[in-house]
């Protein structure tokens, strides 16, 4: 009897440790299995279009043309008249990729830099005259570093 009250710790113990054992595997693989997965999306997954463009037009409410832009993925965005975070809203910027032809320095943003993107807005909400022209925040348009390399400073007006 004896025997059989000692195997039975031992046993149990033998199964505790197969338990833990096959438990601690079965994490490993959930671990490494979301790493894996998403490696593999963002490998297949295409990269942000971002790049200038030459030859473009495009010519702003002012008169100014500018035949240079950067073509780059954005989020929604607010269109504001001048480059402050408290400006006056003129236009929606609702599609990406989006083409942008200058920066400005204004307001510090959310983004934690003061660079601003002229633009075109796709929709008009105020001041119906500038036709949506206005600047965007740098934190909106995908770019990296800011300014973006080769993106003209804009002329002042």
């Amino acid at each position: 009897m004896t025997r059989t009250t000692q195997a039975a710790p031992q046993n149990r113990r033998r199964g505790s440790r197969r338990a833990a054992g096959a438990l601690l595997a079965s994490a490993m693989t959930a671990m490494c299995l979301p790493a894996t997965a998403s490696a593999a999306a963002s490998a297949t997954a295409p990269a942000p279009v971002c790049h200038v463009r030459e030859g473009v037009r495009h010519t702003d409410v002012k008169g100014h043309t500018y035949t240079k832009d950067l073509y780059c993925e954005n989020a929604v965005a607010d269109v504001f008249a001048t480059p402050e975070v408290y400006g006056t809203v003129i236009a929606k910027l609702k599609t990406s990729p989006s083409w942008f032809v200058c920066w400005e320095s204004g307001d510090l943003h959310q983004g934690g830099n003061r660079i601003w993107y002229y633009t075109q807005g796709d929709e008009v909400t105020n001041w119906p005259l500038w036709k949506g022209w206005g600047y965007v925040p740098a934190f909106r348009v995908e770019t990296e570093p800011d300014p973006f390399p080769g993106v003209p400073a804009c002329m002042p007006s």
